[in-house]
């Protein structure tokens, strides 16, 4: 089984496209280079203004290892982050285990 997070952001209104240009381009490699899977990310169907951020985790142990060492990070404090933090409203947190099958399938291809 995977430990999967998933962080729904209501963004500040207007901000949808320049945040998933941010994510895009800068955040979500900046996660991959910290060892984090990405499963899957963008702005919701319904509203622009509205994003998720889907990652996969081998245990709830690893899935805090890795999230604490990346935003201690000086990529992550020197880069995207304030950006990022500004666009932000709200954010919901929701945290699920699933088969490997299911988390592949969850994939942004």
């Amino acid at each position: 089984m995977k430990i999967v997070e998933i962080l729904q952001y209501t963004l500040r209104e207007g901000t949808g496209t320049s945040f998933h240009a941010i994510m895009q381009k800068i955040s979500v490699p900046l996660h991959q280079r910290h060892g984090i899977d990405v499963v899957s990310f963008g702005n919701s169907l319904h509203d622009p203004d509205c994003y998720y951020l889907i990652r996969a985790f081998d245990s709830p142990e690893s899935m805090v290892m890795l999230l604490d060492a990346f935003y201690a990070s000086v990529d992550w404090r020197n880069g995207p982050r304030e950006d990022i933090i500004s666009s932000i409203e709200t954010s919901i947190k929701t945290v699920i285990s699933l088969s490997p099958e299911s988390v592949d399938g969850l994939r942004g291809n």
